[in-house]
């Protein structure tokens, strides 16, 4: 009988000091920070780079003892979006090339940012016929894009299907934080207005 208890104490006590929570959550942070980048590229002009900042390094000899002490501490998980994938790249050039052609659509307000991560036509009166048709292929060849980057995003990083939509609301805060005074915007209750 003792032996029984033994070893159901010795399995309770290897299960608590083995237990581990693993919580796997969206990197919503992370998937911001890399659709700064993205949209800071897609809109800046020539060769202008948006500088990427180091991490923090440890900031005393306390910081560094710590790591080495035994008990409990705050676990952080980082995770690095990966936006460099072949595929990513393609799509992100290709944004890249189109917004030479979209901008003074922005700049007449014609087009403007919905809250979904897609371009949408607002007000195409201010237009002549050929304009439209041109307004028109440009917006569905970027939500087209858009939609591939946002798809292709949570593919590289492992994220999900269903993280997609998470995905295309960070990058409508994206897209809509870098637009110009003067741009249309849409914001998250469906309003538009000129930022």
């Amino acid at each position: 009988m003792q032996k029984i208890i033994k070893a159901a104490g010795l399995i309770a006590v290897f299960l608590i000091v083995s237990c581990v929570t693993v919580n796997i959550y969206f990197p919503a942070a992370e998937v911001q920070k890399a659709a700064d980048r993205i949209v800071d590229d897609v809109r800046t002009k020539g060769s202008e780079a948006v500088p990427e900042t180091p991490p923090p390094a440890p900031s005393s000899r306390l910081d560094v003892m710590s790591s080495l002490l035994f008990g409990t501490r705050q676990a952080y998980a980082q995770m690095n979006i990966d936006v460099s994938t072949p595929a990513i790249r393609g799509i992100k050039e290709s944004i890249k090339g189109r917004f030479p052609q979209l901008k003074p659509f922005y700049d007449r307000g014609a087009i403007g940012e919905n809250n979904s991560g897609l371009l949408e036509a607002k007000d195409t009166t201010v237009l002549n016929l050929q304009e439209r048709g041109q307004i028109s292929r440009l917006i569905d060849q970027e939500n087209r894009d858009r939609s591939a980057l946002y798809r292709e995003i949570a593919a590289a990083n492992k994220l999900g299907s269903e993280s997609v939509p998470q995905i295309m609301k960070i990058f409508a805060n994206s897209w809509r934080s870098k637009s110009q005074s003067g741009w249309w915007v849409q914001d998250d209750n469906g309003v538009w207005s000129k930022r």
